[in-house]
């Protein structure tokens, strides 16, 4: 039938009857198909509902009536008869639907209506009623029909008629059997309809004007003349804008909306496909995310195994750094010592200079001696201050260092503070050694000082005993001048010696130094 409809039965011209044809497709196949089970209906009514099915049933095969269009049928009946919509009932029975099927088949749908499911409490004449109802207005394009009186153009004498009206017609019958037609009144976009008040007796009366022809008509009372000049002032627009029947653009807007529904349920779905196709994808990277952390976490323990192991071997290289330390104090200590006897072997050599007393010889060798001690002392004392502040650069790099390697180490392990208050008290017991070696090297400078006094002592008593022995040898030396050459100037003042003697002391010294 959709194949039938649109590309053959439309292109139909003339008066061709498309009731008959249906008929005669009706009567191929009602006998194979129809249920044998009795039915409320009769077979004319039957037929009506297949070609409603047939106008309602989606262009494609098999051939269905969709839920939506099975509850505007049953709906529609409902109101022709009467009644009252149960759509509880209705929404029951869609429950109920075979959800393998989109809809219902003619054979499904005859026997819908016909088993009285929809329509109990309604005799069996009031059902056929509604259909031939629903079936005018759906197949034959009824807009409206019904009994009013019309005025004759010839005698003018009014006359009930069976009005039928259509969608570019108005047919007129004797009685609504439809069997003896009395006339037309063709419809265009230049028809109007009027009001009119009460006249000759008669009441409720309009005017339809059309191009040739003036019909009057009168309704049987004013709702029913209000319906017919609303129900053809409607059809007049409809025919100025070209658009098809009510029923027919309800049908189409009823099938565009279930295509659009249909075509946003498809968007729906593969919105969700894709949503869940993004979720699966987001699944696999949360899951990539979680093999990641569990491999930064395995790593991070690697890490802080490494970190361990670092930390022991600093604490192995800390306890190095405190035996070094502790080997290095030792060796101040040493040195200390080794100073304090070459300090006491200083003043043992003073103690000798006391002898030049005693002869003028031994004080002359005495003194030379005590030069060649004072030389030695001063740049022992050189070398001493040399040496201190190499040592006291050593304690402040160490010094430093410590303060390094404690700061790197507090903030990996607390334990090492016990460790690093021990550094600091080794380093305060080499400061104050440092402070003690300080004040000791005063006292020697103190101690020199008195040798110095002594010494000048002893060369001025040298000097008297030069004298006292010129005057016994009768050796009288004459005064000469000094020498040009420029003294060399010392911590105490300009040397007694110049500078060729000075090299050769310091030969003499290194000589003694290499043998000791």
């Amino acid at each position: 039938m959709p194949y039938l409809n649109k590309f053959i039965l439309e292109k139909v011209q003339d008066n061709f009857d498309k009731i008959e044809f249906n008929r005669m497709c009706w009567t191929l196949c009602v006998k194979k198909n129809l249920t044998k089970s009795p039915l409320l209906i009769t077979e004319e009514d039957a037929f009506k509902v297949w070609v409603i099915f047939n106008f309602l049933s989606e262009d494609k095969y098999p051939l269905i009536i969709v839920p939506e269009e099975i509850e505007y049928l049953l709906k529609k009946l409902t109101e022709v008869m009467g009644g009252g919509w149960q759509q509880e009932q209705f929404e029951h029975y869609k429950i109920n639907f075979d959800d393998s099927k989109d809809g219902l088949s003619v054979w499904e749908l005859i026997e819908l209506i016909g088993n009285g499911q929809f329509s109990k409490g309604m005799d069996r004449q009031t059902v056929s009623m509604a259909i031939n109802e629903v079936f005018n207005e759906l197949i034959l394009d009824v807009l409206k029909q019904g009994y009013m009186m019309k005025k004759g153009h010839r005698r003018k004498n009014w006359t009930e008629r069976w009005f039928v009206l259509k969608p570019n017609i108005i047919s007129y019958y004797v009685s609504e059997d439809l069997k003896d037609k009395k006339g037309d009144i063709l419809l265009d976009e230049n028809c109007c309809v009027e009001s009119l008040p009460d006249k000759d007796g008669k009441k409720c009366l309009f005017l339809i004007k059309c191009f040739d022809k003036t019909f009057e008509i009168s309704a049987s009372d004013k709702k029913k003349k209000q319906e017919w000049i609303q129900a053809i002032h409607s059809t007049i627009h409809l025919l100025k804008l070209g658009s098809p029947p009510p029923h027919k653009e309800a049908r189409q807007r009823r099938k565009e909306l279930r295509k659009k529904l249909l075509a946003e349920q498809e968007e729906l779905e593969r919105q969700m496909k894709e949503l869940q196709a993004a979720n699966e994808n987001k699944q696999q990277e949360l899951e990539t995310v979680r093999k990641k952390l569990e491999e930064a976490a395995s790593r991070a323990a690697e890490e802080e195994k490494k970190r361990l192991q670092t930390q022991v071997e600093l604490q192995a290289r800390f306890s190095t750094e405190l035996e070094r330390e502790k080997l290095i104090r030792q060796q101040m200590e040493e040195q200390v010592a080794q100073k304090s006897s070459e300090l006491e072997q200083y003043l043992q050599r003073v103690r000798e200079l006391e002898d030049m007393y005693l002869k003028l010889q031994e004080a002359l060798e005495d003194e030379r001696q005590a030069r060649q001690d004072e030389e030695t002392v001063r740049k022992l004392q050189a070398r001493l201050l040399e040496e201190e502040s190499s040592k006291r650069a050593d304690l402040e790099k160490w010094h430093l260092e410590q303060q390094q390697a404690i700061q790197a180490s507090e903030a990996e392990k607390q334990g090492l503070e016990s460790e690093r208050s021990a550094k600091e008290r080794a380093l305060q017991e080499a400061m104050e050694q440092l402070e003690r070696l300080g004040r000791e090297r005063k006292q020697a400078l103190e101690q020199y000082e008195d040798v110095k006094k002594k010494l000048e002592m002893a060369t001025s008593k040298t000097k008297s005993w030069k004298d006292k022995v010129a005057q016994h040898e009768g050796l009288i030396r004459l005064i000469e001048p000094g020498s040009k050459n420029p003294h060399l100037i010392t911590n105490w003042g300009p040397a007694a010696f110049t500078q060729a003697e000075l090299e050769e002391r310091e030969k003499s010294w290194k000589g003694k130094k290499s043998t000791e």
